[in-house]
This record gives structure tokens, C-alpha cells and sequence, in this order.
């Protein structure tokens, strides 16, 4: 388990991460959870006293890796950018259990689960890990309708979601 202090940083204009506040996890600290990894990886711990589970640590270059800490993560924490904090980190090996109310819809949409069957296990799990990330249950109910009608149409995980969402928008 490591321990330390850092700032929540912002991203300014960075492409695809503009906005995004995040952790910087530098190739020092990162060797110690996983030694010579220079690929994502899982972690559990904690910022303050968050949990932290099944997070992904994300590759900047030259070893550094950051750690997203998205609106929810930010609202329990009371914290924004510029805001000192105390991240407790370990390697999580733990496996993503698949969503068992998208398996059990799955079942009934033989078509669809054909394709999420041909889906490698971490592409399965990004279905999963967007399903239960709902925070009410019509939300959950509404991304498995989308999951399944998307897997029907034999649209990957991206292009279901940015197909929902140009839906949503107009």
C-alpha cells in the first residue's frame, strides 16, 4: 500500500482530457504498485477518505500515470482543483463480476448476447462497469436497453454510447 500527498490538478486544453480534473501519479510512485508497467491499470485505496476500487490508472507518458477523479469523486470529496490531498493506493487484481441484470436481459435478446458473447472479457466489462456506475435505477434500466440495442445493431461499446448520445442531443 502506498501513501502520499498531492494537489488535484486541471487539465487546461488537452484534446480528449480537456477539463478532466486528476491525480498525477509519477513513475516513481507507480513503479512501486506495478514495476515496469507502462500500460492502464487497476488500483483500490483511497483519496481522504473516498474508497477507491477497480480504478484505472492512466499512462501520460515517460512512466507517469494519472488518476482521474471524476464529478462524483469530487463532490464527496468537498475538493477541487488546487485542493491538497491524502491518496492511499495498492494494485486492485480483484476481477469485475459481469453485470447480472444486463446477463439476465441478455437472455432474452439471443441476437445480442451472440455478439456480447464474441466480445473480448474487458470490452464486456466496459458494459458493465457504465451499467452499474448508474446512480438510479431507471438510469441502470435505460443503459441496458441501450447496451442491448446497440449489441443488436453490432455497434461496439463507443459507438453505442456515442450513438445514444447523438440521439439524446437532438
Amino acid at each position: 500500500m502506498l501513501t502520499f500527498q498531492t494537489e488535484l490538478l486541471k487539465f487546461g486544453a488537452k484534446g480528449e482530457k480537456s477539463g478532466w480534473t486528476y491525480i498525477e501519479i509519477p513513475a516513481s510512485l507507480a513503479g512501486q504498485l506495478k514495476p515496469g508497467t507502462r500500460t492502464s491499470f487497476r488500483v483500490k485505496g483511497s483519496i481522504d477518505q473516498y474508497a477507491l476500487r477497480q480504478v484505472a490508472l492512466v499512462p501520460m507518458g515517460e512512466g507517469d500515470f494519472i488518476l482521474a477523479v471524476n464529478t462524483t469523486m469530487r463532490k464527496a470529496l468537498r475538493k477541487e482543483a488546487g485542493a491538497r490531498v491524502t491518496v492511499t493506493l495498492a494494485l486492485d487484481e480483484s476481477d469485475v463480476q459481469l453485470s447480472a441484470d444486463l446477463l439476465a436481459c441478455l437472455d432474452d435478446a439471443p441476437e445480442a448476447k451472440a455478439y456480447f458473447d464474441k466480445l473480448p472479457g474487458s470490452h464486456q466489462k466496459y458494459y458493465t462497469r457504465w451499467i452499474e456506475s448508474a446512480k438510479t435505477p431507471g438510469t441502470k434500466a435505460k443503459r441496458i436497453t441501450q447496451a442491448i440495442m446497440g449489441m443488436t445493431q453490432k455497434m461496439d461499446f463507443g459507438e453505442t454510447r456515442r450513438h445514444f448520445k447523438d440521439k439524446n442531443a437532438s
